[in-house]
């Protein structure tokens, strides 16, 4: 493991620890800050790019399966390094009705407080953080590049949640 990943791992918040605090601006440019969901769950759920294959077939699945969160009182926020304007139109493609964040400027901003900005290639790891109602870290998976996160374990982590 290279040192910059090695630093980049140490920073990924640990479980238990209060989520960093962060206002991104969403798909219609409209500012969506983390602390405006206390009292409320949140999957907060960064990927690489819009469009790309791995992505959309991620995004599709929670997509189809938002009951899962909202079964939870979990909000789903998608953060990526792409414009607002280009996760507009991803978004109008794939008809995705969650909130999509553009960490695009400063970049990678928020991938970078969360432990998971990939600085060789720009652009924020596969990684999930669940939130809960009090803004507490209660889960978190980083993927590989290239490998696609598992929605069994969001089920699972989101069913503990509803056991808390």
């Amino acid at each position: 493991m290279t040192s910059a990943v090695e630093a980049a791992s140490a920073a990924v918040p640990a479980l238990g620890a209060e989520a960093p605090d962060f206002e991104l601006a969403n798909q219609y440019g409209e500012p969506v800050t983390l602390s405006s969901f206390r009292g409320q769950n949140v999957a907060l759920v960064f990927y690489p790019f819009a469009f790309s294959g791995i992505c959309t077939g991620e995004l599709c699945e929670i997509r189809d399966n938002l009951a899962t969160f909202e079964d939870s009182n979990a909000v789903v926020l998608a953060v990526s390094v792409d414009s607002k304007f280009s996760l507009r139109a991803y978004a109008a493609q794939e008809g995705y009705s969650f909130d999509l964040l553009a960490d695009f400027w400063p970049h990678g901003a928020v991938a970078s407080a969360y432990g998971v900005f990939d600085d060789v290639s720009g652009m924020a790891k596969r990684a999930t953080f669940i939130i809960d109602a009090d803004g507490r870290i209660r889960y978190s998976v980083v993927n590989p590049r290239g490998q696609a996160r598992d929605f069994a374990e969001y089920r699972a982590a989101l069913a503990d949640l509803k056991q808390a």
